[in-house]
């Protein structure tokens, strides 16, 4: 079994990115992967997304709606290994481990993701934006 057979078995990646962006002023991370594909996640997507304990919970179920990061910024990246990216957020989010698989996924899912979240706040009558900026 090649090396890229293993991790593609070990962690479920079909696709590897070939070029990581963090564009800081723009809030927004870039990844182009190896079949062509380019996602663009704004910081606050990503936030709100971790996949984290402290968001997605500890089992079915218990997934947590993170509001108020409209302002969210990306202040670091950092590799795990070759198959995942750590992500430290300006409000000191530093826990969720983002795969590269996870990540492709993201990209796809993007828009029907983002209009959930969007419904999900409304519904529970949260906001985007932090007290006292709405």
């Amino acid at each position: 079994m090649s090396d890229e057979q293993f991790a593609s078995d070990a962690f479920g990646t079909k696709h590897w990115p070939v070029e990581v962006r963090l564009k800081k002023e723009e809030k927004r991370l870039e990844v182009d992967f190896d079949n062509g594909q380019t996602f663009s996640y704004p910081a606050e997507f990503l936030r709100v997304h971790s996949p984290s304990a402290e968001v997605q919970g500890h089992g079915p179920g218990q997934k947590q709606t993170v509001s108020a990061r409209r302002h969210v910024g990306i202040m670091s990246l950092e590799a795990i290994g070759h198959y995942a990216l750590r992500i430290v957020f300006d409000d000191l989010h530093d826990s969720g481990i983002y795969s590269w698989k996870l990540l492709y996924e993201l990209g796809e899912d993007q828009d029907r993701l983002w209009a959930e979240y969007l419904a999900e706040l409304g519904a529970k009558g949260l906001s985007r934006d932090p007290r006292g900026r709405r």
